[in-house]
């Protein structure tokens, strides 16, 4: 089964033109923000701060999915998506056999969704990855579960 999650660029590429285009609008109209505190700079610095934070939460969650599980080994990728295309430093790549994998959750924070998978190593030692699947949808993320619950059990059969 292959999927991913290329159709949420174009919305975190609007998201960010909000974003700037709000921080654009609060730093023309910041004289009327002076109700916050009559200190003028404190309210920049909380005005700055608030905008910094929206950024980075939308930069912490924006991430690219996929998810292939054709063939012998499953490959699972998440990276950034704002240029990704020229540097990948938010490339997180997972390439594993199907019978290294011992479990699987997945975990819905407020914001924030993610994967967990816990694979048998070589040496016999578990290992955990983790990987951002917050923009992927709820109709694939269950068809990614039930391609990973398919292959525990498998994987218990064997075992037993």
């Amino acid at each position: 089964m292959r999927t991913n999650n290329a159709k949420v660029k174009s919305l975190i590429v609007s998201v960010y033109f909000i974003l700037i285009v709000l921080a654009i609008l609060l730093a023309t109209v910041f004289s009327a923000f002076k109700h916050l505190t009559p200190n003028p700079t404190l309210t920049f610095f909380i005005i700055v701060f608030g905008f910094i934070t929206l950024f980075l939460i939308v930069h912490r969650i924006s991430k690219y999915f996929e998810y292939d599980s054709d063939g012998v080994k499953v490959v699972i990728l998440n990276s950034g998506l704002m240029l990704a295309d020229h540097f990948n430093y938010r490339e997180h790549k997972l390439e594993f056999e199907k019978e290294q994998l011992i479990a699987f959750k997945f975990k819905n924070y407020i914001i924030y969704k993610s994967l967990t998978l816990y694979l048998k190593s070589s040496k016999g030692n578990k290992k955990k990855e983790t990987f951002n699947v917050t923009l992927v949808t709820h109709k694939k993320r269950r068809y990614i579960r039930q391609s990973l619950s398919k292959m525990v059990k498998s994987n218990i059969k064997i075992n037993q």
